[in-house]
């Protein structure tokens, strides 16, 4: 397993990505601000409208052929040309959780193809998911993405596709963030 990343996204006054819009999916918003800073290093977080913090993980619904897929066509964070991005925070329901987790695989995989329809978009948007249900934060996943702007309608087809799966039935809050350098 590669060493957790952990991450802050700091709403406010500051950060690299201007905020275009925070919009509710799902249950209720997030506080407007002019910037957002990511941040993926340990250690003093600067104060904003708001905060929300995670750290990537061990892939736990991947098979080791999606996952060496992924690996194989995924770009890294930070290209030049990458400016947009996206941040959608969100939070299952207990429905979710109370799932096994071999139930939650079938549900994510076989009925909503997310891995599959996430392939299907590599490598014009580069993604990352950090983990935030354990650390007593008010979303169970942030999910980031990077593409360039003349992928964006890409990258709505992508949101599109999985917010249609028998996943997303158990979202019970999310926020869709857009950003821009």
């Amino acid at each position: 397993m590669v060493r957790p990343i952990p991450a802050a996204f700091v709403a406010g006054a500051h950060g690299e990505w201007r905020i275009e819009r925070i919009s509710p999916v799902r249950g209720d918003p997030l506080a407007g601000a002019p910037r957002l800073a990511r941040i993926e290093v340990p250690g003093t977080v600067p104060a904003g409208v708001w905060t929300l913090r995670g750290t990537t993980s061990n892939e736990r619904y991947l098979t080791r052929a999606e996952r060496d897929a992924l690996r194989a066509v995924q770009p890294p964070l930070g290209r030049p040309d990458s400016d947009r991005a996206a941040l959608i925070p969100i939070r299952k329901s207990d429905a979710w959780w109370d799932l096994a987790q071999d139930e939650r695989r079938r549900i994510l995989e076989e009925r909503s193809r997310h891995v599959s329809i996430g392939l299907g978009y590599l490598p014009a948007i580069a993604r990352r998911l950090y983990h935030c249900r354990d650390l007593g934060e008010p979303f169970d996943f942030l999910t980031w993405f990077e593409y360039a702007e003349r992928d964006a309608q890409r990258f709505e087809d992508l949101v599109g596709e999985l917010r249609s799966s028998a996943e997303w039935e158990y979202v019970e809050r999310e926020v869709d963030l857009r950003l821009a350098r």
